[in-house]
């Protein structure tokens, strides 16, 4: 413990992986209802807890379902029932705060590289060297069932072990139903490529058993390993090396400083994303930074060419009678006033669309003015200041009035009438309502009605006779206020 506690603090915080190849390993084989989502994950938690109540290393496969009844899930239950066989190496890779990344099974971990090596049998019985013993795993169908370990010492096979070994886990087989007696069963034995003759030839087939040799060279190489180790433990290895699958078996707080090194992980990656693009827009605003300056640089050449021009140009001119300034002011001022200036088109076009759209309506006067608070009347007069007899006479305007700064509104008095057969009233108010709504519908417009077509409030005396000729001539007409915001 000692030394592996020296050996670990060497490593740094570099994650662990644990493999535990023991004897005290159990598999039960269950039928379970065919439950899927977090009940079906729920039901699976109660099975392996009831099956292994002392051991905390357990976990449960799904292997298909039934082929009969009502298809329950084929399920494996399985566990290292001994935890405290890992519990002081766990205590001592917890001493040192090193990262646990997971527990596996040596069982579990040659059911995940049988299709690496593929081998296709439908009856298999695995047979490899570890440095704990013989192991011996029985497949069908490709789905792990059984597996058990012979402690041996020494470091090759013994023929003999191995052929009494198999023939009593054979029998083991034919006696629990894995399989029946006259199927033959295929065993796989992984040793060095220079113990197979001397294998061979103590292993003679059966016709209930065939022995097949697969040398731990072929093996390593289909796993992509340089070298070929001694014992299959580091075909083990090294697989768990290269994919890092998740833990056979749920570590709790076991796994707490394997979940601080993720997170130290994500910090120093997103870390380096920020400072990798922090790099990127610098260089970017650089790049920015020194061809704006060049620009301005081409700029400010070209302006003083453009104003050496300029000063060419007006030395040879006369005198002008005002600044250029000046000058220029009033070319804008005259601009903004035909831009935003309180010309009626633009409420007559409204007016006009409104019309084609209700052919019923026909105007009787229009009376336009831009509504400025505070402002004269707009006349002839203050409109056109020169057509005055004397200045004195010439009021002072707004200068909203001609648009500066903003447009100003405009109020348009509308008086139309409605031309439909007499007498009928509910015509003539529709089509007001229907020319009425279409005005509203225009942007930044306001409609007030001032005067219906007849006058239909409840407490006026009606006069008149309904049908009698000329009876609608006065009441078709109505007035509308429309007040418009350029």
């Amino acid at each position: 413990l000692t030394a592996f506690a020296n050996y670990l603090a060497q490593h740094g915080r570099v994650p662990a992986f644990l493999i535990a190849d023991l004897v005290e390993e159990d598999f039960q084989r269950q039928l379970l209802p065919h439950v899927t989502g977090r009940a079906g994950r729920d039901l699976l938690a109660r099975r392996v807890a009831q099956a292994f109540r002392d051991t905390p290393y357990r976990t449960a496969l799904q292997q298909g379902r039934d082929e009969e009844g009502r298809r329950d899930d084929r399920v494996l239950l399985t566990a290292l029932t001994n935890p405290a066989l890992l519990a002081t190496w766990i205590d001592v890779i917890e001493q040192q705060q090193t990262p646990l990344a997971g527990v596996y099974s040596a069982t579990l971990l040659w059911a995940d590289l049988l299709d690496e090596l593929r081998l296709g049998y439908q009856h298999l019985l695995l047979v490899s060297e570890h440095s704990a013993g013989m192991r011996q795993i029985y497949f069908h169908d490709g789905a792990l069932k059984f597996s058990r370990l012979v402690q041996a010492n020494g470091q090759s096979a013994d023929p003999a072990m191995i052929a009494a070994e198999t023939a009593r886990t054979r029998q083991f087989l034919n006696s629990s139903h894995f399989l029946a007696r006259e199927e033959i069963l295929h065993t796989v034995v992984i040793t060095p490529a220079e113990a197979i003759e001397r294998l061979s030839a103590a292993c003679a087939d059966r016709s209930d058993l065939y022995y097949h040799f697969e040398p731990i060279e072929a093996a390593a190489e289909k796993l992509g390993m340089d070298d070929a180790p001694p014992l299959a433990d580091g075909l083990l290895l090294h697989w768990l090396a290269e994919e890092q699958p998740p833990s056979h078996y749920p570590l709790g707080e076991k796994g707490r400083y394997f979940r601080f090194w993720q997170i130290r992980v994500a910090l120093y990656a997103s870390s380096a994303v920020v400072g990798a693009a922090c790099l990127i827009w610098t260089v970017a605003n650089l790049i920015h930074y020194a061809v704006a300056t060049s620009h301005s640089k081409d700029l400010a050449v070209e302006t003083r060419h453009y104003d050496q021009s300029y000063a060419r140009s007006m030395s040879d001119m006369p005198p002008a009678m005002d600044k250029t300034i000046n000058m220029k002011a009033a070319v804008t001022i005259d601009q903004m006033v035909a831009r935003q200036g309180p010309w009626p088109l633009a409420m007559m076009n409204m007016v006009s669309d409104a019309l084609e759209r209700s052919p019923q309506i026909r105007l009787t006067q229009l009376e336009w003015r831009a509504n400025v608070p505070g402002s004269h009347p707009v006349t002839e007069t203050t409109m056109n200041p020169m057509a005055a007899t004397s200045a004195a006479l010439v009021a002072p305007q707004s200068s909203l009035l001609l648009g500066i700064p903003k447009a100003p509104p405009q109020v348009l008095r509308l008086q139309a009438e409605v031309l439909v057969d007499q007498n009928e009233y509910r015509n003539v108010l529709m089509a007001m309502s229907q020319f009425t709504s279409e005005l509203a519908r225009k942007p930044r417009m306001e409609v007030q009605v001032e005067q219906l077509p007849f006058d239909v409030r409840p407490n006026v005396k009606l006069s008149g006779k309904a049908g009698a000729p000329g009876a609608m001539t006065e009441r078709a007409r109505f007035t509308l206020n429309l007040a418009w915001q350029p």
